[in-house]
């Protein structure tokens, strides 16, 4: 055998030798020192929760009708000057009973009744009611009072709170239990006390003036510029033999501003009779207008001169603001009264009626309870009563003893309380907090 034919005898053996030896340094872990890897382990840390909130307090809301609680605490040491990475808090209710139910499912000692229906005492069970945000000390929890709502809160239901931390990575922590608490409604609110106390002193004084009113004495009131000039726009009218208008404005008859008018209605449409001028009276409200035809008619009647009134004195026009507007424009323009009374309610239509009257010569006195109305009818009208003078008005021309007792008794009270105004000024200014308190009210 030559030496070509050994070296191809031995080439298989040699590179199964060198195979094996590929795959054992492949698949083999190497166990030198210089290959172990030595990078340190880079898993990052679970953070921490939030530190919980201390001092869980939970009462029922005083003065109230019940189906509320009040939670103070004090807030996470993280959230007020530690990592800060409080984003809020969580209100978490558990309910010590769960009901109703019409009939108890069994006796014992964990049912309660209340108004005919029953709770049964349970554990564990809690819901979400709530959230307060970071750097929050207290929540306040209103419950629904009807039963079908989903935020039904019942009465003398006793329920236990706790509250959770919420951290900025997603991590909370949870408040011990306090509880269990019920809420109830209360029947007197002594917030307002002081209200209560000026509610009954006021009405003691308007029993105290009407009564002396009533016995005929003799009480101040403050002329009115307005009111005494009723008898000069009235003989003006009737020395001009033009008719007098009267607008009792747009209000309905249940509007304080619409009574006013009617009593102060009353004292001009008798002054009218007595003289025997025309008077026009339109209407714009279907019921204010029967009301004002008795006025009217009453009027004449006690004048003496019932037979001078006709039912054209008091007619309807139109309900429509700007139909009604344009009538009483044209009514002035045609007939060129000589005296436009405009008293009640108005609103738009105010600065048109003045400007059309003041064009026609008309001497026009004006009054209104609306205050953004105000300003058109000073400018346009001789005479204008301002605000509370239009009820002023009718205690003044009507002298009756139940408007002039309660229009002296207001004034007395506003005397009052600018005594206590000025008082109260005082004691902020020399810092009297015993006297200020006095002055809080809860509405």
């Amino acid at each position: 055998m030559d030496g070509g034919q050994l070296r191809k005898s031995k080439s298989p053996a040699v590179v199964a030798v060198f195979f094996l030896l590929g795959a054992s340094l492949l698949f083999s872990k190497p166990s030198f020192p210089q290959f172990e890897s030595s990078a340190p382990d880079t898993a990052r840390p679970v953070a921490a929760p939030p530190a919980p909130i201390t001092d869980l307090v939970v009462r029922d809301k005083p003065n109230d009708h019940g189906h509320a609680f009040v939670l103070s605490w004090t807030p996470s040491a993280d959230d007020t000057g530690g990592r800060r990475n409080v984003v809020g808090y969580g209100i978490l209710r558990t309910p010590a009973w769960k009901g109703p139910f019409k009939t108890p499912e069994e006796t014992g000692p964990e049912w309660h009744n209340e108004e005919g229906t029953w709770w049964r005492l349970v554990e564990g069970e809690s819901d979400t009611v709530g959230r307060a945000p970071a750097g929050a000390a207290a929540f306040e929890l209103r419950g629904g009072k009807a039963r079908q709502a989903g935020d039904y809160s019942p009465d003398h239901v006793g329920f236990s709170f706790r509250i959770l931390s919420l951290g900025a990575d997603g991590s909370a922590s949870e408040s011990a239990l306090v509880g269990p608490v019920e809420s109830s409604g209360q029947w007197f609110h002594t917030g307002k006390i002081p209200m209560a106390i000026a509610v009954l002193a006021f009405g003691a004084l308007m029993l105290a003036t009407v009564n002396r009113a009533r016995r005929g004495k003799e009480m101040y009131v403050r002329p009115l510029a307005g009111i005494n000039a009723v008898d000069e726009a009235i003989g003006r009218a009737t020395e001009m033999g033009r008719p007098i208008l009267y607008v009792p404005g747009r209000g309905s008859v249940d509007m304080i501003g619409t009574v006013a008018s009617l009593t102060i209605l009353s004292r001009v449409a008798k002054k009218v009779a007595e003289h025997r001028a025309q008077l026009l009276v339109p209407c714009c409200e279907a019921v204010v207008m029967t009301a004002i035809q008795e006025t009217v008619k009453q009027a004449y009647i006690d004048a003496g001169r019932a037979q001078d009134y006709t039912e054209d004195i008091v007619f309807y026009i139109s309900q429509e603001q700007w139909a009604y507007v344009a009538a009483l424009n044209g009514l002035m323009l045609r007939h060129r009264t000589a005296t436009n009374f405009f008293l009640g309610v108005f609103a738009a239509e105010s600065l048109m009626l003045a400007e059309t009257g003041a064009a026609a010569g008309s001497m026009q006195i004006a009054g209104t309870d609306r205050v953004p109305q105000i300003p058109f009818f000073v400018v346009a009208c001789d005479y204008t009563l301002i605000g509370e003078e239009l009820f002023a008005a009718s205690a003044y021309l009507s002298r009756e003893p139940v408007l002039l007792g309660t229009l002296k008794a207001q004034d007395y009270a506003k005397a009052i309380f600018l005594v206590l105004l000025g008082l109260g000024v005082v004691a902020g200014l020399l810092n009297l907090t015993w006297l200020t308190d006095l002055y809080q009210l809860q509405l």
